[in-house]
């Protein structure tokens, strides 16, 4: 690997250069659990095509990715697993989470998910399915969406202070996801969020694709996880959104307490 002693042009270290890449292709692997192709890897890191060839076979052989030679896929590797499992000791906000996505999944037959913010992003942690039959399949486990889009990222970024909204809201590309995810539209449903404490998403991603969302906040009070809900739209009607909203607050408030027990991380 290249080291931080040479440096690119403009100043750029390439050691910090090929770390940013590796880390990007991670992430992109990560958003296609059926299996990333190095096509859509090229096309979404905007690297050429052999670039990323080499730091895919690179991470292949330090095990940190898998190939798939009979559907030319790469997916995460033993070692993203060990690392894992490792991490999951310091974070213990899943093991915190299970039994309040299983609670919102049996009282409202709805699908549940834990999301979290990372930067600019809401990344999808952890699923249970409800007993509805119909649902919606926008959201899964490593699917990253801009703050600002779909409800969790709503319920995040309308707890964020004013100055991080407006600098996250101008830098980000949240109008690729769709007309309704304009600066104006987002503030629009952060206000309506900021009212009701939960946010609501009617088919902005997805027509007819719904979701709720309520902000998880750390030891600081800054919000840093989301709880939330998804299914079709019919069950996402103005006459069932404050049940559903008042169990995911309830939900996301008996999380934070949790958090702000002795002896657990601060994030």
């Amino acid at each position: 690997m290249t080291t931080d002693r040479a440096a690119g042009p403009g100043g750029t270290v390439q050691g910090a250069q090929v770390t940013a890449r590796i880390a990007l292709l991670l992430r992109l692997v990560g958003r296609a659990p059926a299996g990333a192709l190095i096509s859509d890897l090229a096309r979404d890191s905007g690297l050429t095509r052999p670039t990323v060839h080499r730091l895919l076979a690179s991470l292949a052989a330090e095990g940190l990715l898998d190939h798939d030679a009979l559907r030319h896929t790469w997916h995460y590797g033993p070692e993203i697993f060990v690392m894992g499992v490792v991490a999951a000791e310091r974070y213990p906000i899943e093991e915190l989470a299970r039994p309040s996505l299983r609670r919102l999944a049996e009282e409202t037959g709805e699908s549940a998910f834990l999301s979290i913010r990372r930067g600019a992003e809401t990344v999808c942690l952890l699923r249970e399915e409800g007993s509805f039959p119909i649902r919606s399949f926008v959201l899964h486990e490593g699917v990253r969406f801009p703050l600002g889009v779909a409800s969790a990222g709503l319920a995040i970024l309308a707890f964020l202070p004013e100055d991080e909204v407006t600098a996250l809201l101008e830098g980000s590309l949240t109008e690729a996801w769709g007309p309704a995810h304009t600066v104006a539209g987002i503030r629009s449903h952060l206000e309506q969020t900021r009212s009701t404490g939960y946010a609501v998403n009617p088919g902005l991603i997805l027509e007819g694709s719904w979701g709720m969302g309520a902000a998880i906040f750390d030891r600081s009070g800054r919000p840093a996880w989301a709880l939330s809900l998804t299914g079709i739209e019919p069950r996402f009607r103005p006459e069932r959104q404050p049940m559903l909203g008042r169990l995911l607050l309830e939900e996301a408030n008996r999380i934070t307490q949790e958090l702000q027990k002795p002896g657990l991380p601060a994030h």
